[in-house]
């Protein structure tokens, strides 16, 4: 593949606007090379670079930690990227507790899922600053205080 895209091919092959492109430019990020008439044309490098932008933004890299990852001779890249994966591993934390919470609020059988009692405690916890949504333990169906209705309303409520 040889591209050679004008900015507004190069922005809508990601679907971004051209002056993001141009403020990835300002920054650093990037550097087009210019036809005869000044006009910035992406090659494939370019678009490479343009891809890890988009996709370590996506992973919530900032676009200051982004320009350490592509310069090779920045000496705190690996400071940078170790710090970004354990920022990624506690949002992996957060999204398991939330897929448990939103998982648990589907097996209850209360419509307003702050009066289930066991999501009442779990939140109590949460709101007295001494509980974290209980990360090692999965909502459990056969609690007694719990108004979940087990894997059959589950299944019946996936089929609605």
């Amino acid at each position: 593949m040889k591209s050679n895209l004008s900015i507004g091919d190069a922005a809508a092959r990601f679907s971004l606007p051209t002056h993001v492109l141009r403020h990835w430019e300002d920054m650093g990020l990037l550097t087009p090379a210019r036809d005869g008439g000044g006009r910035r044309r992406y090659g494939d490098d370019d678009l490479v670079r343009i891809g890890v932008i988009v996709r370590s933004r996506s992973a919530g890299m900032s676009l200051e930690q982004i320009g350490v990852l592509l310069d090779e001779q920045a000496p705190e890249r690996h400071r940078v990227l170790e710090e970004h994966l354990a920022d990624l591993g506690r949002r992996m934390a957060d999204m398991e507790r939330s897929r448990r919470m939103t998982e648990h609020a589907l097996r209850c059988r209360s419509h307003d899922i702050t009066t289930c009692p066991r999501f009442r405690a779990i939140m109590d916890e949460v709101v007295a600053g001494t509980g974290s949504w209980r990360d090692a333990e999965p909502p459990v169906d056969s609690d007694a205080s719990s108004t979940d209705s087990g894997a059959g309303s589950r299944e019946a409520a996936s089929a609605r």
